[in-house]
């Protein structure tokens, strides 16, 4: 393997463990793919360091574009209102935390008053923007 595709390779698992880790910045996912796809072509072809950043940047690019629209296509998903998710965090004085909804951890705002809610308390799912779930705290519904 040469030498640039195990750096490639270092910088996709670098990606991924940050992803992993709980890092939420866009791009992130899909420039560790693209990194994975780099480190193979570079194995294969002699491809110039500024093609190699280029395509890194460009396909990255187009993976970000390409999930944004796909998301804006999944935000309207209606729920039961009967759902409820379980506080992992946050909502101390202000209307936004973490909450653990289908076995995941979501990004969630309050849409009742701005009451801190304690880890373990459950909340009613109301609805969905994107990646964010719409919660009522517990005896507001």
């Amino acid at each position: 393997m040469a030498p640039v595709s195990i750096l490639w390779l270092m910088l996709a698992t670098g990606l991924l463990l940050l992803a992993l880790a709980g890092a939420e910045v866009d791009g992130l996912l899909p420039a560790a793919a693209v990194a994975l796809v780099l480190s193979v072509a570079a194995a294969w072809l002699p491809l110039p360091p500024m093609l190699q950043l280029g395509l890194l940047a460009g396909l990255t690019g187009l993976g970000v574009l390409g999930l944004r629209r796909w998301s804006a296509g999944q935000r309207d998903r209606s729920l039961s209102p009967v759902e409820t998710a379980t506080v992992l965090s946050g909502f101390n004085g202000s209307d936004t935390g973490r909450v653990r909804w289908h076995g995941q951890s979501w990004s969630a705002v309050n849409l009742g008053s701005s009451q801190a809610f304690i880890p373990g308390a459950a909340v009613t799912v109301l609805g969905r923007e994107g990646n964010q779930l719409q919660v009522l705290g517990p005896g507001r519904d």
